[in-house]
């Protein structure tokens, strides 16, 4: 059985393929990781206090779904954010909250959703099929008061989330990345990339957990990326990440939010994904 991170390409001998965030040998692949800038201190600080991984942090090029680019912060290989959007985070409370970030999308929003169409980034037929399954395993659910209303098209820059296929610009890797919620909106951008080997459900399970992250979900086994394979905590040592009441403190190996999936995903949510939620929202 072969494992894989979610973009980043890392072979395992296991028994299914599995995929988390991000991506492997990414200085071979992709030129852009060549560039080294020194990481602010008072942004490892952060990082830190938001008990995420304060050693995977780095500078890198972001590329938008019209093909322009800008510099962000990635994070534990399949977050991204701007510095300010990070900046904005500091000092914030995490003491109250649970298994997520400190920073959600407004109670009651009704998040505006495109899937982009144009050019070498536009999503394939099959991952639009999966972007309106990943949209329905939201809005299905009762006692979540966010909501989606999706639309398919080019014109991005009005909406509360894009979602768009970015292998042009991945070409070793799997999976996807987005950010985490700021100023009570979700992370705009939602890249998935290097899964036209895949079947529509996995493709449905990719888009569903990075829309998890972009409302505020963390990796379900932050605490050991169990589901690849490793032992390696994401959060601060001794720290951990916030739990949601109600939900599993060790491993729940059906999670959508775990930090790599498999190859036979069905791409919904279990019991305890919509406990959360419902616990969030």
């Amino acid at each position: 059985m072969k494992k894989v991170k979610y973009g980043f390409l890392s072979l395992v001998a296991l028994g299914l393929i599995m995929v988390s965030c991000s991506k492997d040998e990414e200085t071979e692949n992709n030129p852009d990781a060549a560039i080294v800038k020194e990481v602010p201190q008072r942004i490892i600080d952060i990082v830190t206090a938001l008990e995420l991984n304060p050693n995977y942090v780095r500078y890198g090029t972001f590329h938008f779904p019209d093909g322009s680019t800008e510099e962000r912060i990635f994070i534990e290989e399949d977050i991204v954010m701007t510095e300010k959007e990070l900046l904005a985070l500091e000092g914030v409370d995490t003491d109250s909250r649970q298994y997520r970030t400190s920073s959600l999308v407004s109670q009651g929003r009704n998040i505006s959703i495109i899937g982009y169409t144009g050019g070498s980034q536009a999503l394939t037929s099959d991952e639009r099929t999966a972007l309106q399954w990943a949209v329905n395993n939201y809005n299905r659910l009762s006692g979540v008061s966010i909501s989606f209303t999706l639309t398919f098209g080019t014109n991005y820059q009005s909406k509360d989330m894009v979602v768009y296929n970015n292998t042009v610009n991945n070409p070793g890797g799997a999976g996807g990345s987005a950010g985490f919620p700021s100023g009570g909106l979700p992370y705009k951008f939602v890249q998935i990339y290097g899964l036209n080997g895949y079947d529509t459900n996995v493709k449905e399970h990719v888009i569903t957990h990075e829309i998890g992250h972009s409302v505020g979900f963390r990796h379900t086994d932050w605490f050991s990326r169990q589901s690849c394979g490793q032992n390696v905590n994401e959060g601060t040592a001794g720290v951990g990440a916030i739990h949601i009441n109600g939900t599993p403190t060790g491993y729940d190996s059906t999670s959508i939010m775990l930090a790599c999936f498999s190859s036979n995903e069905d791409g919904e949510f279990n019991s305890n994904d919509i406990t959360a939620l419902q616990a969030m929202y």
